[in-house]
């Protein structure tokens, strides 16, 4: 990894996997309670 990999103003989020796929039903971030 390096510097300015996913471009500029670029941010990486570690969640789980239970958060990853509630965020991605939702569209945006979210927990697995709110879906």
């Amino acid at each position: 990894n390096f510097e300015g990999r996913q471009g500029r103003g670029g941010r990486t989020h570690l969640v789980s996997p239970a958060v990853a796929a509630a965020t991605a039903i939702a569209g945006h971030f979210a927990t697995p309670a709110d879906i």
